[in-house]
């Protein structure tokens, strides 16, 4: 088995969804499931961020023009179901139904076609970038999908292949902190982080001066790296618990 991971990033105005992202730098969708049929495509997404954010982003979901994937420009003709599955001030669960017509296409629907079915699908978007992780088989031809999927997303996307790597079962074992735990965007913070001292005792640079360093607002970079700690403390953590309950013999 193979993963093949990479990003889609959105011109202003192609996607509902991405223009709330980017407005709102502190929100990010990710997938908790995504299934697609040759006719049809379903998914579940979970989305955090202030409940501003969230209500906007509710209603970007709920655009007539809006179906979720969908690579058609024009109204692609589909009939798209959107359903809330919870709502908090920080959290929206959102399930995403709609039926393929003869002109619909998505990245699922293109994954299908030419990698074949068995595909896992993982996603996480933040701002206008939307990165794609797909486990597929080992012979699947993966240069042939993303040039078919250049050729649906035209100028309007911007596309990125970032890995194309075999799966790894002993990876997150427990030795080492997995690094693909984190999004590109928090493993970047993190590197500007440790290369500008942000973390040297005493610090050498502080959050404002970092975030203008590498050119972002100084409000997203302290989320990003908020964001990061938090994972690789609970990665560590859980790695540190598998070690120590080895059953006495």
């Amino acid at each position: 088995m193979r993963e093949f991971v990479f990003a889609l990033e959105y011109e202003p105005g192609t996607n509902p969804v991405a223009d709330v992202l980017d407005a709102y730098p502190d929100t990010t969708v990710r997938s908790l499931s995504c299934h697609v049929t040759p006719e049809s495509l379903w998914r579940v997404d979970h989305a955090t961020g202030s409940p501003e954010a969230l209500e906007e982003l509710e209603e970007a979901y709920r655009d007539a023009t809006y179906c979720a994937d969908c690579l058609v420009k024009d109204d692609c003709g589909a009939e798209c179901e959107i359903e809330v599955l919870d709502r908090s001030n920080d959290t929206l669960v959102v399930y995403t139904y709609w039926d393929r017509t003869d002109v619909c296409t998505s990245v699922p629907h293109l994954a299908l076609e030419y990698l074949g079915e068995g595909l896992l699908f993982e996603t996480y978007r933040e701002g206008r970038r939307y990165r794609w992780r797909i486990v597929l088989a080992g012979d699947a031809p993966i240069h042939a999908f993303f040039d078919a999927l250049g050729d649906e997303v035209g100028e309007c996307t911007g596309m990125e292949m970032l890995r194309l790597t075999e799966v790894d079962p002993e990876r997150s074992n427990g030795d080492e902190i997995d690094r693909d735990v984190l999004p590109d965007e928090q493993q970047r913070a993190l590197r500007a982080a440790v290369e500008h001292g942000y973390y040297e005792t005493p610090r050498t640079t502080d959050l404002s001066e970092l975030a203008d360093e590498v050119g972002i607002p100084r409000s997203t970079l302290s989320y990003r790296l908020r964001r990061a700690e938090a994972e690789l403390a609970t990665s560590f953590v859980e790695g540190d618990a598998l070690e120590t309950m080895t059953p006495e013999l």
